[in-house]
C-alpha cells in the first residue's frame, strides 16, 4: 500500500530559467502529475508574465548564488532547465562556456554531485549547436558521474504538425535505478519523435533524413499557417479596385507608431497595425522570409523580431499574388508582422495565455523569442516522466 500511495504523489519539480512559463505549460499539456515547487528567472518582465498567468512569482535572485543545501530544501524529483542560448547560437560570438551567460547553468550542474537529494530526472532545452559545445561535454560528464542515463533529441515543431521551423536540442536524463521505456536508445542523439509515441523503430529514430522527399512529406503533414492567425484576411481591408491593402495608411516609422499605440493584448485589434512599412520593404525586401496563409512552414521567431526583419522570423503576405514569392512585387503583397498572439499560437501556448497590459510590444516579441515550443516539449516531458511497464522492464533488465 505504501508503494501504491507513493506512486500517486505528485512529482516535485524545479523550473530553472522559467521565462514566460513555456516549460510549465508543457508539463500541464503532458498531463504529468507534477507540482512546480519553485521557478527561477532573473528577468523582471518575464516574471511579471509568469505571475500574471500562474499566480506565482518566480525566484528572481541570481541562480549562481544558490547552494546545494538551498536546492535540497525543495525535495525536488525533477529539474527542468532552459538556459540562455546565446553562447551557442550561430549568430552569436559562440564563446560557449566562457560566455558569462553560461555560468549559472554550469553552476547548477556542478551542484548536482553535492546535493544530498539529487534529482531523479533532468531535462535541458537549448539551440541546435549546444550538442557540440564544451558546455554539453561538461553536462554529459557530470550526469554520467552522478549515475544518470541519457537520451538526446533534436526536434522541431514541424515534426508535430505545427508549421514552424524551430529545431532545438533536448537532453533527457534519469538517475538509476530509474530508466527509460526504451533503453536501447540510451546515449544516442535522436532526430525523430517516434520513440515518444511508443514506436521502437530504432532505424527511424536514429536517422536525420534531409532529402527533399522527406522534407516535402513533413511539410504536408503540417497545418497551414492560417490556422494560427489572429487576424484573417477580410475584404474590407482591401482596396476595391486593386485588391490590395492601402499601405499608405501606415507610417514609414511604423515601429515607433506601434510602440506608442500599444494598448495591451492587441493594439486596436486590426492587422493594419502590423503592416510592414514600404520603406523597409524597399530596403530589406531581398532578405525577408515571406509566407502565406496556406503556407506549411514559417521561420523561427527570435527575440529581435519586429525590431529587425533579417533573420528574425517570417512576414505574412496578406494579399496572395498569382505567383508567390519575390517574383511578384512585395509592396503589392501587403506584408505584415505576425502578432504576439500569433507567435504564441505557433509556440503552442494555450488560448488563455495573456500578457499583462504593461508589457510593451517589443518586450512581448522578445519574451516569446526566448520561449520554447510546447508542442515539442510536452511529449518529451511525458516520455521523461513515464515509468517503464513490467514488460519493458523484463526486456531491458536493470544493470543495478
Amino acid at each position: 500500500m505504501a508503494e501504491s500511495s507513493q506512486k500517486q504523489e505528485s512529482w516535485r519539480v524545479l523550473e530553472f530559467y522559467s521565462g514566460i512559463g513555456g516549460m510549465r505549460y508543457s508539463l500541464m499539456k503532458a498531463s504529468v502529475n507534477a507540482e512546480v515547487v519553485e521557478a527561477f528567472d532573473i528577468n523582471d518582465k518575464a516574471n511579471d508574465v509568469y505571475q500574471h498567468n500562474f499566480g506565482h512569482r518566480p525566484y528572481q535572485g541570481n541562480i549562481q548564488s544558490l547552494t546545494a543545501a538551498d536546492l535540497d530544501r525543495y525535495h525536488a524529483n525533477a529539474w527542468l532547465l532552459s538556459p540562455p542560448c546565446q553562447p551557442y547560437t550561430r549568430q552569436g560570438l559562440q564563446k560557449d562556456s566562457s560566455d558569462a551567460r553560461a555560468f549559472s547553468f554550469l553552476k547548477i550542474l556542478e551542484l548536482i554531485p553535492h546535493t544530498s537529494q539529487p534529482p531523479s530526472m533532468l531535462f535541458v532545452e537549448n539551440v541546435v549547436g549546444f550538442e557540440t559545445s564544451d558546455t554539453h561535454t561538461k553536462l554529459i560528464e557530470i550526469l554520467e558521474k552522478t549515475n544518470f542515463v541519457i537520451q538526446e533529441f533534436i526536434l522541431s515543431p514541424l515534426q508535430f504538425g505545427v508549421p514552424y521551423s524551430r529545431p532545438r536540442y533536448f537532453c533527457l536524463a534519469k538517475r538509476k535505478p530509474c530508466s527509460f521505456q526504451n533503453q536501447l536508445l540510451n546515449n544516442r542523439l535522436l532526430w525523430s519523435p517516434s520513440p515518444l509515441f511508443g514506436h521502437d523503430d530504432n532505424t527511424v529514430a536514429n536517422e536525420h533524413d534531409q532529402s527533399q522527399e522527406s522534407w516535402d512529406k513533413l511539410l504536408q503533414s503540417c497545418e497551414p499557417v492560417q490556422k494560427f492567425l489572429e487576424f484573417k484576411n477580410h475584404s474590407n481591408q482591401t482596396d476595391t479596385e486593386s485588391g490590395f491593402l492601402d499601405t499608405t495608411l501606415v507610417s514609414t516609422d511604423a515601429f515607433g507608431d506601434l510602440e506608442k499605440n500599444d494598448k495591451g493584448n492587441g493594439l486596436d485589434g486590426s492587422s493594419l497595425d502590423y503592416l510592414v512599412p514600404l520603406s523597409l520593404i524597399e530596403r530589406w525586401g531581398n532578405v525577408m522570409d515571406i509566407v502565406y496563409p496556406d503556407s506549411k512552414r514559417c521561420c523561427c521567431f527570435t527575440k529581435s523580431y519586429f525590431r529587425y526583419v533579417k533573420g528574425t522570423g517570417s512576414l505574412l503576405a496578406t494579399v496572395q499574388p498569382e505567383t508567390k514569392g519575390k517574383s511578384s512585387p512585395l509592396k503589392e503583397q501587403c506584408l505584415r508582422f505576425f502578432t504576439p498572439r500569433e507567435v504564441a499560437n505557433l509556440h503552442s501556448f494555450p488560448e488563455d495565455f495573456l500578457f499583462p497590459q504593461h508589457i510593451s510590444l517589443r518586450q512581448r516579441y522578445a519574451l516569446l523569442g526566448n520561449s520554447l515550443s510546447i508542442a515539442v516539449v510536452a511529449p518529451l516531458l511525458r516520455y521523461l516522466f513515464a515509468e517503464p511497464s513490467v514488460q519493458q522492464m523484463q526486456i531491458f533488465p536493470s544493470n543495478n
